[in-house]
């Protein structure tokens, strides 16, 4: 039996007429994403003229529809009251500062603990929203900015923003070596052929653009400001591998410790024992999807990375291939 408090009921205007239905209910109800829509009519969620029908039907214009919006309970797991550190929160969104260490959405080996958990502990509500309301990921071991959505329509416009890449994120980092100049990479992404843990640069990977800019030289470190395109897994970490720049303690893709001959004892010991990649999502700007506002939220530094800002501030040599 369908919960009417979720019923819409609509006619469909002539000017649609030709078109498949699920295109038609795309433009008909923006607040729901193509795929949930194309859910709810395989399953009957949604009556043409009291009947069921198939996504691929052309409509006339003038049908009467009936959608029954029931959005699927996020059951698969538990909530766990954890600690969030909410920047702004309203109706339709939350915008959080993740630390180091959580890990997003649960998965093989992580099913208690995680991000999601805590989201659903602080909103049951989110339960109704695909995967939690999380329309993006940080790696476990990066700290920063993530906006979660708390109704569908925001989930749909913001899903949709973040595809056509109209959702800014800035990311600082801290990368072994000096680099001279900011630029841009543009350079495909996609799984390693031999180790099936990494992502790398590869042919036929899916595009992806990073541009940064140097914020700081140091005598063997850069401290840059990394902007993104696109959102591949990996990205900034594999890019900046790429052009011979890993990220400092990020151990998958920069391998060991570097640790600069003529460093202090203190500089040593601060890299050789940074625990994660030293990557912070620090600015984060996009259009709310209800009021259409301009928002643009900043998080500051975490502690472990002033800490190592300070250390190679310290550092008295001068950077590599600079005058002294």
């Amino acid at each position: 039996m369908h919960d009417q408090s979720h019923l819409r009921t609509l006619t469909i205007p002539a000017g649609l007429a030709g078109l498949r239905l699920d295109q038609a209910l795309a433009r008909l109800f923006p607040d729901y994403s193509r795929s949930l829509l194309k859910q709810w009519l395989l399953s009957g969620g949604i009556l043409l003229d009291d009947a069921t029908t198939t996504p691929r039907y052309k409509v006339r214009g003038g049908e009467r529809v009936e959608l029954h919006a029931q959005p699927p309970e996020c059951t698969d797991w538990p909530a766990q009251e954890l600690p969030l550190t909410i920047i702004h929160e309203d109706e339709d969104l939350i915008v959080l500062d993740k630390a180091a260490g959580v890990v997003v959405h649960p998965g093989a080996g992580n099913p208690h603990g995680t991000l999601l958990n805590a989201l659903l502990a602080h909103d049951p509500g989110l339960a109704r929203v695909p995967r939690a309301g999380i329309v993006h990921r940080l790696d476990k071991d990066t700290s920063g900015l993530m906006v979660i959505a708390r109704s569908l329509r925001a989930h749909t416009r913001l899903v949709a923003a973040i595809k056509e890449h109209r959702v800014t994120r800035r990311y600082v980092a801290v990368v072994s070596g000096v680099l001279v100049a900011g630029g841009s990479i543009d350079a495909p992404i996609g799984r390693h052929r031999h180790a099936r843990t990494r992502m790398a640069v590869v042919s036929g990977g899916r595009p992806a653009r990073s541009h940064y800019r140097v914020l700081e030289r140091y005598a063997a470190h850069t401290l840059v400001s990394v902007s993104l395109e696109t959102g591949r897994t990996h990205q900034i970490r594999v890019h900046m591998t790429h052009i011979g720049h890993a990220l400092v303690g990020d151990r998958l893709y920069g391998g060991r410790p570097r640790l600069p001959a003529g460093a202090d004892t203190a500089l040593r010991a601060c890299l050789a024992a940074f625990p994660r990649q030293a990557l912070h999502a620090t600015e984060l700007e996009f259009v709310h999807p209800a009021d259409r506002t301009e928002l643009c939220f900043s998080a500051a530094l975490p502690a472990d990375l002033r800490t190592l800002i300070e250390h190679l501030r310290g550092d008295a040599r001068p950077a590599a291939g600079k005058d002294s």
